[in-house]
C-alpha cells in the first residue's frame, strides 16, 4: 500500500471510530489535510475499498473500515496512546488494594479497566493449580462431610466439601491434617499429581483406614475442579454503542457474557505477544461479529496465569485500549510476582 493509501485510510478510520458515522471523501480532504483533493481522495477510496480495507454500506454513503482495513491500522498505522503520569498513579494506586484475596482483587481491577475503557472487561483468574500451599484446614462438617480449604501464596483460596464413606473422628481429621502441612506447605500447587500424593502419604506410620482417608482427602481436594474462573464487568457499556440499537445484535452479545465457557473461549484468543486483537470475524462466537477484543497475558514469576480482555464494537478505540491493557497487565503480573516472592 502507497503512503498516500495509508493516509487515506488512516484518515477513515480515525473519524470513523471517533463519530460512527460514514466517512465521505470530503470530509477526509476537509479534516486532514492531506493535500489532495476530494477527487483525488475519491479515487484511493475506491481503490481502498477495492482491496477490502473499507466498504460502503449504502449507496451514495461514505466508506466504513472492514475487519481487514481495522487490522492494519492496528499493526501498521496506528500509534499508541502514552499512559499519562496520574492516570499511572491511580491505577498503580487501584491495584494495591485487596492484594491478599485474589478473587476481590481481580474483580477490582475488572471494574477499574472498564471504568477506564467504557467497554466490557473479562478477566480470568489464575488456574487453581499456580502458587505455593500456604495453608490447609481440614473443618468437619459433620459425621460424614469434611471440607478442606485450601490458602495459596498468590492469594487463591480453595474450597471443597468431601462426602466420606464411614464417619473419621475428629482426632484423627486433626491428624491427618497436620500431616498434610508438614509435607506440603511451600510446595507448588502445579507439583502436585496422583502419584506424588500417594508417596506422601504412604511414608507415614498409621493405621490403613486412616491412611485411605487421608489419601482420599488429599485426591478430592488437590485434583477435582482445575478450571479458571472468569470475572466480567461493564456489560451495559454496550447499550451506549450505536452498533448495538438493535435488540436482536445486543441479545447475541449478553448472551455470551453470561456464559462462562464462552467467555473462556473469548480469553483464549490470547497470544504470546503483549497484546493481541480478535476482530469482527475472528471472534470465535458469531454473534460476536461486530465486537473486537483486546487481550493480554498476566504472569507470576514468568508463567502466564491468566489474561484481561476488553471487548467493545469493532469501532473501538483501539489506541487508548491497547495501551491501558498492555500497562495494566504489566503492573498486574509485577504486584502478583512480588506477592509471591514475599510469601
Amino acid at each position: 500500500m502507497d503512503a498516500r493509501k495509508k493516509q487515506i485510510l488512516n484518515a477513515i478510520i480515525k473519524d470513523y471510530i471517533a463519530n460512527g458515522e460514514p466517512v465521505g471523501s470530503r470530509a477526509v480532504a476537509k479534516k486532514y489535510g492531506l493535500g489532495v483533493s476530494p477527487a483525488t481522495i475519491r479515487n484511493e477510496m475506491s481503490d481502498l475499498e477495492e482491496l477490502g480495507y473499507i466498504e460502503q454500506p449504502h449507496t451514495s454513503a461514505g466508506r466504513v473500515p472492514s475487519d481487514k482495513g481495522y487490522h492494519y491500522y492496528v499493526d501498521y498505522l496506528m500509534q499508541k496512546e502514552q499512559i499519562g503520569q496520574q492516570e499511572a498513579y491511580l491505577i498503580r494506586e487501584s491495584l494495591s488494594n485487596h492484594l491478599n484475596e485474589m478473587e476481590a482483587y481481580l474483580r477490582s481491577c475488572c471494574s477499574m479497566i472498564s471504568h477506564l475503557t467504557n467497554y466490557t472487561t473479562m478477566i480470568a483468574l489464575p488456574e487453581q493449580g499456580q502458587g505455593k500451599l500456604e495453608k490447609i484446614q481440614l473443618l468437619p462438617l459433620d459425621n460424614y462431610r469434611v471440607m478442606a480449604v485450601l490458602y495459596t501464596s498468590i492469594g487463591t483460596i480453595r474450597h471443597k466439601v468431601i462426602s466420606l464413606s464411614h464417619p473419621i473422628a475428629a482426632q484423627q481429621l486433626s491428624q491427618i491434617e497436620s500431616m498434610l502441612a508438614d509435607r506440603l506447605t511451600g510446595m507448588d500447587i502445579g507439583r502436585f499429581s496422583y502419584g506424588l500424593l500417594k508417596r506422601i502419604i504412604s511414608e507415614f506410620d498409621r493405621r490403613q483406614r486412616l491412611l485411605d482417608e487421608a489419601f482420599g482427602l488429599l485426591d478430592q481436594a488437590f485434583t477435582d475442579d482445575l478450571s479458571q474462573r472468569v470475572f466480567t464487568d461493564g456489560a451495559l457499556h454496550m447499550l451506549s454503542q450505536p452498533e448495538f440499537r438493535d435488540v436482536d445484535k445486543l441479545r447475541g452479545v449478553f448472551e455470551v457474557l453470561e456464559a462462562e465457557d464462552k467467555i473462556q473461549n473469548l480469553l483464549a484468543k490470547s497470544e504470546e505477544a503483549p497484546v493481541s486483537v480478535a476482530i469482527g470475524g475472528e471472534m470465535p462466537d458469531e454473534s460476536l461479529k461486530n465486537c473486537s477484543i483486546v487481550l493480554a497475558n498476566y504472569y507470576i514469576n514468568g508463567k502466564k496465569a491468566g489474561t484481561i480482555g476488553v471487548m467493545g464494537p469493532t469501532r473501538m478505540s483501539y489506541p487508548k485500549t491497547i495501551s491501558l491493557v498492555e500497562f495494566i497487565a504489566k503492573e498486574l503480573s509485577n504486584s502478583l510476582t512480588q506477592l509471591n516472592k514475599r510469601r
